[in-house]
Parts: structure tokens; C-alpha cells; sequence
């Protein structure tokens, strides 16, 4: 190409907006909810480290030595950025409390906001780099699944790929790669090694226990981000387009794309205004079950005493995240309704106490819920609607539909409630002095000065 010509390539355009966003103003609302997202997706790390996944993911890291690099968020332990992404990676997604994207089929936070954190540690880069790196993530993220297209992102899902991961590693590696020293050539080496990273098949779905699936959604594509941010960092060199040149990433994994997609809107429309934040920290399809619950309880002060039986429709009934032999307290539909009826409410204790599963009242109220598939309730607008018929034993029937979770794009929650998720999760590990501190910083990232000093309020 002759200096006369102008470059109005995909990956020219990409390498233009990641330069850009390291220093650029977000705009009031968009930064504003990154910190929403930045808030909840430290709070699931720190509980993650009271949940099996994240007890492995330390001990894991543990085992690859120290540095002074990156801290495993909920400990004392300092280790390289790589493995501190990885692990942290797996705290953040240990469990159903990190959010989601739906339209792109990705829990984008656990998977680009850890290797920010780890790179900014490592390099001590300010909090509005920090701030902004995050908004870069959710938009790669998700505009890498969207370039797929919704038929060929159906059919990659019928071959078994699995778009948590895929998409996790773009958003991942375009955070962690703000925290360097980027030009146009650095930033297509990052996006060549990404590709070259990216996979992930859904075998995850026969995982019992849930750490496979903390790797595969957030600790594999956090530490491939990381990794090719610090080869880039460290002089690799790399392929030049990825995107559109020879054997690229989209012509090598489907028949059908829309490469368009990764820059349209590309800086005035923000993905992570579309992302989901769970009210309560259990799976998606269970959320809107369990606020229908609560709502009839709410309204009609009924008891687990009123209690005849119940009734649940979900667009795909009884799946593996909602059926009874489910084995997770977190993913069995009816004992979190038990538990929401027992409790007038669902903390996060009572969302992963599994000795509970066998209490006796908790087990009959199991056995009153019947769930039911209802096709309707899936629509392009709220995919994940539920609704609850009680049935008194006076003969009373109330029922509640719920369309759009709190928490949801349609419905995000506000900054108060985004504390009132967050508190408990943090207080539990870390005190109420420095989830106080936490917050008050995460609220003010922009006045960081040195991403380094999170540490601190991130461990016991």
C-alpha cells in the first residue's frame, strides 16, 4: 500500500480505537456502569475464594512461584500477571455471581477484568487506564461473537465450540493489552496471538463441580489475553491481519460472518451497556424464577405454611441448570425457591449451602414445585423470562410474571443496588472498613494513581 492510500482495514480501525482508549474519555453513563461491572466482578472474586473452584485456582497458583507482579485478589500471595489472571479468572467465576452478555453468549467480566487488574498491577498503570481498558474488553468481547452472526453463531454452538471462551479471550487480551505500550503493529501481533488462543468446547456443561467451567469461562481466556499481551509487550512479532488476511480467524472458524460488526458503532456504542449484572447470585435462567417468588411473597405475605404447591414456567423447563437432581445449591431451581420461601429472600450462604439440599423442610417444600416449559417466554427482547403460580391451601392462587430480571440490560440496577449485592460478598473475606475503602475507590477510579494500590483492600 503507497503512503497515498488510506488504510480502511478492520484491523487498521481496531488498532486506531485500542490506541485511542487508553487515554479517551468515556462518556458520564458508560463509565459509570464499567464501575458497576468493575465493582461486582472483584466482589464474585473475593467469594470465590470461599468456593471450591477458587480454592483450586489458589492453590494452583500458589504452585507456580512468586513475583511481585500481580496479586491473587483475596490473599496475600503475589505471583506473575499470566498465572494471577488465570487464577483470578477462576475466583471471579467460581460461581453464578459474575455477569453476562447475552446477546454474544459470554459472562464478559470474569474474563477481561481480572488480566486488566493483573497487567495494571504489574505495569502500575493509573485507574483511568484501568477504567478504560474495561470498556475496550466488553466491546471486543462481545463484537467478536456478534461478527459470527446469529446463524453461524448457532451452528459453532451445535458443533460444540463454546462462546464463553471465545469471546472471553478477545475481550481478555484487548484489557490486558491497554496496560502496555501500544502502536498500530503491537496491536495486530495482540490480536494475531489472540486468535491463534482462541477456543473452547462446551463439554463444560458435564462438569459437576463447576471448576472445569471456572477455567474454560474465565481462567482459560484470562491467561491466553494475558499471555499474548505480555509476548507483544516483550518484542514478539506476529502476523499482520488476522482479520482479513490470508487463513484468517473468521474464514478458518465459519462459512458465514459479518466482519463489520467488530467497528460498527465502534466508540458510540458501548457493549457493556448491554451487559447484564445478576441480582442474585445464582444461574441466569433461575433469576427471574426466584423474583417472581419473592414478589408473591412481598405482595401477599404468604408463608411456606400457605404452601399447597407451585408452579414454574421457563421457556426450556427442566434443564440441567433447573433440574431436581441437580447437585450445585447455586443451579437447582426448586432449592432455591425453597430456601427464597423459607428465608423471604436469597443471600448468598444460603445460594451455596449444600448440606441445606437435604434439610427436611427445605426438601419438602422442594417436592411442591412442579416446572413447566413455556416456548412464549423466550423473545428477542427478554430472553429469559419465568413465572410463579402459588397455590394456596386456603385455595387462593397468585401468580407473577416476570419479564425483565432486575439487573438486566432493560433494568440495570442502580449504584445503591449494586452496593446492597456487593457488601456481603466482600464484607465475608476482605471486612467492612475495606469494602467501604473498595468502594469509595471504585467509584473515584478515575483519582487512582497507581492500579497497585487496590491491593491492599483486596485481602483479608
Amino acid at each position: 500500500m503507497s503512503s497515498s492510500e488510506i488504510d480502511n482495514t478492520i484491523i487498521k480501525q481496531l488498532a486506531d480505537y485500542f490506541i485511542d482508549a487508553q487515554k479517551s474519555d468515556l462518556p458520564d453513563n458508560v463509565a459509570l456502569k464499567t464501575k458497576h461491572h468493575i465493582l461486582d466482578t472483584l466482589a464474585a472474586m473475593v467469594s470465590g475464594t470461599t468456593l471450591p473452584p477458587g480454592e483450586f485456582a489458589i492453590k494452583y497458583a500458589k504452585l507456580q512461584g512468586t513475583s511481585d507482579q500481580s496479586q491473587i485478589i483475596g490473599t496475600n500471595f503475589l505471583t506473575n500477571a499470566v498465572t494471577a489472571s488465570l487464577a483470578n479468572g477462576m475466583l471471579a467465576h467460581s460461581d453464578e455471581t459474575d455477569d453476562s452478555h447475552a446477546a454474544s453468549g459470554t459472562h464478559p467480566g470474569c474474563t477481561i477484568i481480572p488480566p486488566a487488574l493483573a497487567m495494571g498491577e504489574k505495569n502500575q498503570t493509573d485507574g483511568k487506564t484501568f477504567l478504560n481498558s474495561i470498556a475496550l474488553g466488553y466491546d471486543m468481547c462481545a463484537r467478536f461473537m456478534r461478527a459470527f452472526g446469529g446463524g453461524t453463531f448457532q451452528r459453532m454452538h451445535g458443533r460444540g465450540f463454546s462462546s464463553h471462551a471465545i469471546g472471553g479471550v478477545f475481550g481478555a487480551a484487548a484489557a490486558a493489552g491497554t496496560h502496555i505500550e501500544l502502536d498500530e503493529q503491537k496491536v495486530r501481533y495482540l490480536l494475531s496471538y489472540t486468535t491463534q488462543q482462541a477456543s473452547g468446547i462446551t463439554a463444560w456443561q458435564l462438569d459437576l463441580e463447576h471448576i472445569e467451567k471456572a477455567f474454560d469461562f474465565a481462567g482459560m481466556p484470562c491467561r491466553s489475553g494475558a499471555t499474548a499481551a505480555t509476548m507483544v509487550e516483550a518484542g514478539f512479532s506476529g502476523v499482520w491481519d488476522v482479520i482479513e488476511g490470508q487463513n484468517n480467524f473468521f474464514d478458518c472458524f465459519a462459512s458465514e460472518h459479518f466482519r463489520s460488526e467488530l467497528i460498527k458503532g465502534l466508540g458510540s456504542h458501548y457493549e457493556i451497556m448491554d451487559t447484564n449484572i445478576k441480582k442474585y447470585c445464582v444461574g441466569s435462567p433461575i433469576q427471574a424464577p426466584v423474583d417472581a417468588l419473592l414478589n408473591i411473597v412481598r405482595d401477599h405475605e404468604v408463608n411456606p405454611s400457605d404452601l399447597n404447591n407451585m408452579t414454574v414456567y421457563l421457556a426450556h423447563g427442566d434443564s440441567r441448570l433447573t433440574s431436581d437432581a441437580q447437585t450445585m445449591p447455586d443451579i437447582n431451581l426448586r432449592y432455591l425457591l425453597a430456601v427464597s420461601l423459607l428465608d423471604r429472600g436469597l443471600s448468598f450462604e444460603a445460594g451455596h449451602d449444600f448440606d441445606r439440599m437435604s434439610n427436611e423442610d427445605v426438601v419438602q417444600i422442594m417436592n411442591k414445585i412442579q416446572v413447566e416449559t413455556d416456548p412464549s417466554l423466550i423473545t428477542p427482547e427478554s430472553p429469559r423470562q419465568g413465572v410463579v403460580e402459588f397455590n394456596h391451601n386456603n385455595g387462593e392462587k397468585f401468580r407473577n410474571h416476570v419479564v425483565v430480571v432486575k439487573g438486566a440490560m432493560e433494568d440495570p440496577l442502580s449504584t445503591d443496588e449494586v452496593e446492597t449485592k456487593e457488601r456481603p460478598l466482600l464484607e465475608m473475606v476482605v471486612g467492612k472498613d475495606k469494602t467501604d475503602k473498595l468502594i469509595d475507590t471504585i467509584w473515584n477510579l478515575e483519582s487512582l494513581g497507581n492500579v497497585r494500590d487496590l491491593r491492599e483492600l483486596l485481602r483479608p
